[in-house]
């Protein structure tokens, strides 16, 4: 980990610790408090009752991150707001993120969506619907938002078979 040394008079960047699923929260209320804070996001595919939908998820759950004057700025009520757990110290010092290592993590496109597929190829899936339900299968690629090709052993020969996304499970 790298602790910057902190200059008096100018602000920098802060890491928070939130409670439990609540850094939305908390980035929330700080923003609405008046403070800087940037809260790295990406969306990702998760099953939800049975459909897959794209879920806005932390990059880093639990964290987020705060700009601050040691000077100029009201520390004070971050501790006291909600969804806030902590702020990051080592010892009583509040530890400095590097002002490169936010810029760079903003430069990142983190929120493409459609970037991180629900399966992966080469994983072991199982067909829940359809005329090849509950018989297993390997993911081989997406094709498009719904659509997914996968290998299925049928008649003791490997198939590449189109399914609906939905239709298709876990192991």
């Amino acid at each position: 980990m790298v602790v910057e040394t902190i200059e008096t008079g100018t602000a920098h960047w802060y890491v928070i610790q939130c409670k439990g699923s609540e850094s939305f929260r908390a980035a929330e209320h700080l923003v609405n408090q008046g403070y800087e804070v940037f809260h790295p996001v990406l969306d990702v595919k998760r099953k939800r009752q049975g459909k897959l939908a794209t879920v806005t998820e932390p990059l880093f759950p639990y964290y987020l991150f705060i700009r601050l004057d040691q000077v100029v700025s009201n520390w004070r009520p971050i501790r006291s707001t909600r969804g806030v757990l902590r702020l990051l110290t080592f010892g009583n010092t509040p530890i400095a993120v590097p002002d490169a290592l936010v810029e760079t993590l903003r430069a990142q496109p983190h929120r493409q969506e459609g970037s991180h597929s629900y399966f992966t190829a080469g994983e072991k899936v199982t067909i829940t619907d359809g005329p090849f339900k509950d018989l297993e299968a390997i993911f081989t690629r997406s094709k498009g938002e719904e659509r997914a090709i996968v290998l299925l052993n049928v008649l003791q020969r490997p198939q590449h078979v189109e399914l609906s996304v939905e239709s298709l499970e876990k192991r």
